[in-house]
């Protein structure tokens, strides 16, 4: 029996595969970015933004401190750029449960409890560190100014996508006022806050967004 491979010419042959576990140099630029961003989030939630430097960072990430300057101009740049990288990660874990929100009243209802979810946790502790520090530090605001819309932006396009037949205005309307009461209420979890009176408002502010939402 004829080897079928026996015949092949040249033109045929695969190209010879890379060593298993090699990656490309594109590949570790990304690990290495992925790797600091995650280490100054870790940060500013272990330790907070004044007790962030970027030796800690770099000793968390696994990498030099001159590999910093090849991703980052500044320290500035990167605290934003690592918002943006975890509600990035957030928003595509949402993605899912946004597509499968149910119809009617419970869609509403629904949606606040992801923007909470979304909203709250590590993602308020790493904001919040920065938003105070960046009222004084006129390089970190300036950063985060543009992040911050942007996100915000994105966020509302995906919620208005799956709103249904309701008006563009009463959606933001409906969104901003949201986001703006989790960003409290994570602050209040913050602080110590009653966990109970947090979900109590919650579920209050559910109820008066479904009769916005429904005209009722």
């Amino acid at each position: 029996m004829t080897d079928a491979t026996a015949d092949d010419g040249p033109d045929q042959q695969l190209p010879a595969s890379r060593p298993p576990g090699h990656r490309t140099q594109a590949q570790r630029r990304a690990q290495t970015r992925a790797a600091l961003l995650d280490a100054t989030i870790e940060c500013l939630v272990d330790v907070g933004y004044a007790r962030t430097s970027m030796q800690e960072i770099c000793a968390r990430a696994g990498v030099s401190k001159g590999a910093v300057q090849h991703h980052f101009n500044d320290k500035a740049e990167l605290m934003a750029a690592a918002v943006e990288h975890l509600t990035d990660r957030l928003k595509a874990q949402r993605l899912a449960e946004v597509d499968d929100l149910p119809a009617g009243a419970e869609r509403v209802r629904t949606a606040i409890d992801l923007l909470w979810e979304t909203y709250s946790g590590t993602l308020s502790t790493a904001v919040t560190e920065l938003w105070v520090a960046a009222r004084t530090d006129p390089d970190l605001r300036a950063a985060m100014r543009p992040v911050d819309r942007a996100l915000g932006r994105s966020v509302l396009e995906n919620i208005a996508t799956v709103a249904g037949p309701v008006p563009r205005e009463k959606v933001e309307t409906l969104f901003w006022l949201t986001v703006n009461l989790t960003r409290g209420l994570a602050l209040d979890a913050e602080l110590g806050g009653d966990p109970a009176r947090r979900k109590q408002l919650l579920e209050e502010w559910k109820r008066i967004a479904v009769q916005l939402y429904t005209g009722d």
